[in-house]
């Protein structure tokens, strides 16, 4: 019979042990028998909770995004808690209550109104929790510590200087967000570019929360009202899906030109298949891991921008063939 080895002895007992003992004691055990704690295990106990709140779920921008904060987030051996207000302000201030209540050191914030959100911006401002916004501004800004967004500004102007490139006059109809900065913002950039040449009006301004099922219906009830038009302008990619599938409906989608913001799969799709003049690409990914590594540096005490502005590139039918289609960017 072989000799069982004195360190091999030695592990068989501490498997027996391993049977009757709690976790914390199996700890000390393996101090004490290999002289270290396995670094994994000293990082789960010392881990920080990350609180992430956007707009909505439904939108694949948000989802890609918050991937992108998750991965810079694990890699710090961190915990992410992400949290879906689905378009609805009120809930967004209590899920935002609830994450401070959980302890957590830092946030990541799409606003879903910019200047309702305040309350709960400064419950977290006054506990010393770090602020970084994402994809649409917050009304105070002294009440965040980094904002990174779009430069949605630049992707109206780029959507209509494409449309006075392609087209020698236009009835625009608009779909907006209101009570979202980024969709001010490229409101606001698409509108006063068109303002230089009289021959761009806009006959129609309608309300859409960037949501395809609520674009749908708005669309509707802008062809029951008779109004003549030729263009649209769309905040983001689901809005315009929203519009395209009611005129597709109505049979009268043909000859009407669409302009949007996003760059989505969807969106570069439409644009290929020559049924979208043009989509402004924004870049999520991006996005999301810049605002991960400043929220890091915010809590490690280094000095970072207030506001990032992530450039923009206009996908027309002309550069199509340079981006692949069924991803973002």
């Amino acid at each position: 019979m072989k000799k069982i080895h004195l360190k091999n002895k030695l592990l068989i007992e501490f498997i027996a042990v391993l049977l009757v003992l709690n976790i914390s004691t199996l700890v000390l055990l393996l101090y004490f028998l290999y002289g270290k704690i396995d670094n994994s295990a000293a990082r789960i106990r010392n881990q920080e909770k990350i609180g992430a709140c956007y707009m909505t779920m439904n939108n694949p921008f948000y989802s890609i995004l918050n991937n992108e904060v998750r991965a810079v987030v694990e890699e710090n051996g961190d915990i992410l808690i992400t949290r879906n207000p689905g378009l609805d302000s009120v809930k967004q201030q209590e899920e935002i209550y609830d994450l401070i209540d959980l302890g957590v050191k830092a946030l990541i914030i799409t606003p879903v109104d910019w200047k309702a959100i305040e309350p709960a911006l400064r419950k977290a401002k006054g506990q010393g929790i770090a602020i970084v916004i994402v994809d649409s501004n917050v009304y105070d800004d002294e009440l965040v510590d980094c904002t990174v967004v779009s430069d949605n500004y630049e992707a109206g102007v780029q959507c209509a200087e494409e449309l006075m490139e392609q087209q020698e006059s236009a009835r625009i109809v608009v779909l907006k967000h209101s009570v979202a900065k980024s969709s001010i913002d490229r409101t606001a950039g698409f509108e006063e570019t068109l303002k230089k040449n009289p021959n761009y009006t806009i006959v129609e301004r309608v309300e859409c929360n960037g949501q395809l099922e609520v674009a749908m219906p708005a669309m509707e009830k802008v062809l029951d009202t008779g109004v003549a038009f030729d263009t649209i302008f769309a905040l983001n990619d689901p809005s315009a899906l929203g519009a395209m599938a009611a005129l597709e409906e109505k049979n009268c989608l043909e000859g009407i030109e669409v302009y949007s913001v996003d760059g989505s799969p969807e969106g570069k799709a439409m644009v290929k298949e020559g049924m979208m003049e043009a989509t402004s690409a924004q870049f999520p990914t991006e996005i999301g891991r810049m605002a991960a590594e400043r929220m890091y540096d915010i809590l490690t005490g280094k000095m970072v921008e207030t506001e990032i502005l992530v450039p923009v590139t206009l996908v027309t039918s002309e550069n199509i063939g340079d981006y692949e289609i069924d991803r973002w960017q």
